[in-house]
């Protein structure tokens, strides 16, 4: 399994958050970094014989080069999840799950207000997301060869044919 994020918003002590997880589930992660929107061939290249899914970390590069990613994904044969995301199933990978993004951003503009009437960000709670979205893109699936679990598609937002 590949995770794909941009070295420039890595954050400190991901490797040792991510790999301990990953041994819990019996996965080898293999982490790539993307560094531009053109540095796709480039990061795909890299991916181990034998990779079997990517994970990706969406920033402004994988955001630019979306398109390309899942393509690339598509032709490696590799099943792609995107942690919040939706666009992603929507030009091509697998899956996205991640927070609502209409109930995160009302909860943003309420921090924000708090903010501006002065209330110091420090003193602000903070908050576990309560709404959640899972993007499944079927069609992905079937040119995969994955079949979808009922119990999993039952649990969908949105199915893309």
């Amino acid at each position: 399994m590949v995770y794909l994020y941009d070295p420039a918003i890595k954050t400190p002590g991901m490797e040792e958050r991510i790999q301990p997880r990953a041994q819990e589930f019996k996965l080898e992660i293999q982490l790539v970094a993307l560094r531009d929107p053109t540095g796709v061939a480039q990061a795909f290249a890299e991916f181990k014989p034998g990779t079997s899914g990517l994970m990706l970390e969406p920033s402004a590069a994988a955001v630019l080069a979306a398109h390309q990613i899942c393509e690339f994904a598509l032709q490696r044969r590799l099943p792609t999840t995107v942690p919040l995301d939706s666009m992603f199933p929507r030009v091509g990978c697998l899956m996205s799950y991640g927070e609502h993004p209409a109930s995160n951003n009302r909860y943003l503009a309420v921090v924000v207000g708090k903010i501006l009437k002065g209330a110091k960000p420090g003193d602000l709670p903070v908050e576990q997301p309560s709404q959640f979205e899972l993007v499944i893109n079927l069609k992905t699936a079937k040119a995969l060869g994955l079949t979808i679990p009922p119990s999993l598609l039952l649990r969908a937002d949105q199915e893309i044919e």
